[in-house]
């Protein structure tokens, strides 16, 4: 097995890794897509926003599989980055409709399993700032994302905040 890695936004390279925003309705921010030969095993996955929501509804940040790819931008190869130097490339699939990010079509998923959602509050709703988020799986509980499926996460913001966003998994 092989450990891989990647982020909502192109690989960095002469500048800093750039931000995203979330917008106001449902938007996948990371799309991660199985080929057909492989499933992966999810390590763990993690958030950061800029600032808190500046609303006093709160916003989710979750973790899902689902069938249906969103329509994002593609990632490079370079953008999926295994975490050992010897590694081979990543098997995952890339493409608009594939490994991407900050989707411009959701898509219409007819299933999905969620593996964590996390509740953000509003600045005014009592919240204060947010701490990232980051979680490790327990090797009993990784959720593996069978071949062919996508692993999303998604946001859902009254109010557009940039977030930053990230995925570990082996294949």
């Amino acid at each position: 097995m092989h450990r891989y890695s990647c982020y909502n936004a192109a690989m960095a390279t002469t500048a800093a890794t750039a931000k995203v925003t979330t917008g106001t309705a449902l938007k996948t921010m990371l799309q991660i897509a199985t080929p057909s030969s492989r499933q992966l095993q999810l390590i763990s996955w993690g958030f950061s926003l800029d600032a808190p929501p500046a609303t006093t509804s709160t916003g989710v940040v979750e973790l899902i599989q689902t069938d249906v790819a969103a329509t994002v931008t593609a990632h490079l190869a370079s953008g999926v980055q295994p975490l050992d130097p010897n590694a081979p490339p990543s098997l995952v699939t890339l493409g608009t409709a594939a490994t991407g990010y900050s989707a411009s079509v959701e898509g219409t998923p007819t299933g999905t399993r969620l593996f964590d959602a996390i509740q953000v509050p509003g600045l005014t709703a009592g919240g204060n700032g947010i701490e990232p988020y980051a979680y490790q799986f327990m090797p009993d509980e990784r959720p593996i994302v069978g071949v062919s499926k996508f692993l999303r996460i998604r946001a859902t913001f009254a109010a557009a905040v940039n977030l930053t966003c990230w995925a570990t998994w082996d294949e």
